[in-house]
């Protein structure tokens, strides 16, 4: 049996929206991939930003309480004590920014997921367009 241009060029078509069905899938699964890898970096952004209020508001209030109670137990010796406080606070205060300027140069990549899986898809689609058949 002989094929007819017909059937060569059907096979052709065919083949053409196969591999556009199959890219628009890598395409979806990609798509979907990375809205997931945002919605968990949002969430994690929000869920640390919460607490990091409660934690500077909890012991922002700890702490003046607790000079409020030295300073009213020594009360002869408060300028010393709201002195050591200062510097207490200062110095803790420094140290945090320090930490949070460490913290903020750290590099956290939020969609290496989404990145590495289209790096493997470009991979393979480079591997299997050189070793297709040439038609001379």
């Amino acid at each position: 049996m002989s094929e007819t241009p017909g059937g060569a060029s059907g096979g052709l078509l065919a083949a053409t929206r196969n591999s556009a069905a199959t890219l628009l899938a890598i395409g979806r699964t990609r798509l979907e991939l990375l809205g997931n890898d945002l919605k968990e970096e949002k969430l994690r952004a929000v869920r640390i930003l919460l607490l990091s209020q409660v934690l500077a508001f909890s012991l922002m209030v700890g702490t003046i309480l607790a000079i409020t109670l030295l300073v009213v137990v020594f009360w002869d010796n408060r300028v010393l004590l709201l002195s050591a406080f200062t510097v207490i606070s200062l110095t803790s205060g420094g140290i945090a920014y320090a930490a949070l300027r460490r913290a903020l140069r750290t590099s956290h990549q939020p969609l290496a997921a989404s990145v590495a899986e289209l790096a493997e898809d470009l991979r393979q689609m480079k591997g299997a367009a050189s070793n297709e058949p040439r038609a001379d």
